[in-house]
């Protein structure tokens, strides 16, 4: 199958398909928060903000966060000046913390050289790809670029009845169909009708303004556009963790790595589960580095990241070093679960706090 093939529509059917789309959009598009200002010269920060939240993380739940770090930083002067400690601390739940790094990264380059102007400028900053760098040149600058991601894959796949499209294949239909003169509106709507109409499981195609010119309606078979990509398995990872102190004030070390990198977390050893005696060597490995005691268990937690499927095995603990305040930290999902864990399950252990 070749990369891409020009669209097959006509000039007169090209045109009637972007004005369907977009008038569907004025009227039905959904009012996001970042959707403020005039179309195509949006406000950069904002919009920003809300493209790198929202490539992991669903619009529902993006909203709270969305707000609550636009509270925290209201400009990217603000962001810049700020501590990873505390952005992390901001970004707490989103997960895939490497983009609030390298946001925080970008923001001091822009707090000293501006905003970028095009898509060659965006491209050049930290944890901007492709896909991001398209859609801010297209919302900030009307730049006539089309962006390409999930909810773009699918509905074009289905317009044209392609069942394995490659990312070079929706890239050139993207910019077959992308309106010129709003280039910005374009992008969103073609995003909006995949999040609430072209949807993977139960597309409502009645409702669909792309209905007469879509190939997979056609077939009565939209959802077999595009096939399921197959996913690999994720990776078991066993660790067990101490908590020495309470709930509230627990001994904390900073992670390490591209999942977790600067975050704060309960002293943790991996182990293989399979080994004779490994949980328990682990932990015995794990206070004599803290200089701590083993305690009883307090249970486990299972949390999946990417394509990791984490179990926590948690123990309380003596000594070591002195406890801080976790309300204060940004602590990842994992960890607030297995402190929820200590705080439901064994509360009397610390007694009152």
């Amino acid at each position: 199958m070749p990369a891409f093939t020009p669209t097959p529509f006509t000039p007169a059917q090209l045109t009637e398909l972007r004005a369907a789309l977009l008038n569907w959009f004025d009227r039905q598009g959904r009012d996001l928060p970042w959707r403020q200002g005039q179309e195509g010269r949006r406000d950069p920060y904002r919009a920003w903000v809300a493209e790198v939240l929202l490539q992991q993380t669903q619009v529902a739940r993006g909203l709270t966060y969305y707000q609550r770090f636009l509270d925290t930083f209201p400009t990217v002067q603000a962001l810049a000046a700020a501590p990873e400690s505390e952005v992390l601390k901001a970004w707490e739940g989103c997960g895939y913390y490497a983009r609030a790094r390298n946001l925080h990264r970008a923001a001091q380059h822009v707090a000293t050289h501006g905003f970028p102007q095009d898509f060659v400028g965006w491209l050049a900053l930290p944890g901007v790809g492709p896909y991001t760098a398209a859609a801010l040149s297209s919302l900030t600058g009307n730049e006539a670029r089309a962006v390409n991601d999930g909810n773009v894959r699918r509905v074009l796949a289905r317009l044209h009845a392609q069942t394995h499209p490659t990312p070079a294949w929706v890239q050139g239909h993207a910019d077959a169909l992308l309106d010129p003169a709003r280039p910005g509106a374009w992008n969103e709507a073609v995003m909006d009708l995949g999040a609430t109409l072209c949807t993977p499981r139960t597309p409502q195609c009645p409702a669909c303004p792309l209905r007469p010119w879509c190939q997979a309606h056609v077939l009565g078979t939209p959802t077999a556009y595009p096939a399921p990509k197959a996913r690999p398995a994720a990776q078991e990872v066993h660790a067990v963790a101490v908590l020495i102190g309470t709930p509230v004030c627990a001994v904390l070390e900073r992670r390490a790595g591209p999942l977790l990198g600067g975050l704060m977390g309960l002293p943790t050893q991996p182990f293989e589960p399979g080994a004779p005696g490994a949980q328990t060597g682990a932990l015995a490995d794990l206070c004599t580095r803290l200089h701590a005691t083993p305690g009883p268990a307090l249970g486990q937690v299972t949390h999946t990241m990417t394509h990791r499927r984490i179990t926590l095995h948690l123990y309380r603990a003596d000594g070591g070093p002195d406890p801080q305040d976790v309300r204060t930290a940004a602590l990842s999902r994992l960890d607030h679960k297995a402190l929820h864990l200590a705080q439901a399950h064994a509360a009397p252990l610390f007694g009152p706090e």
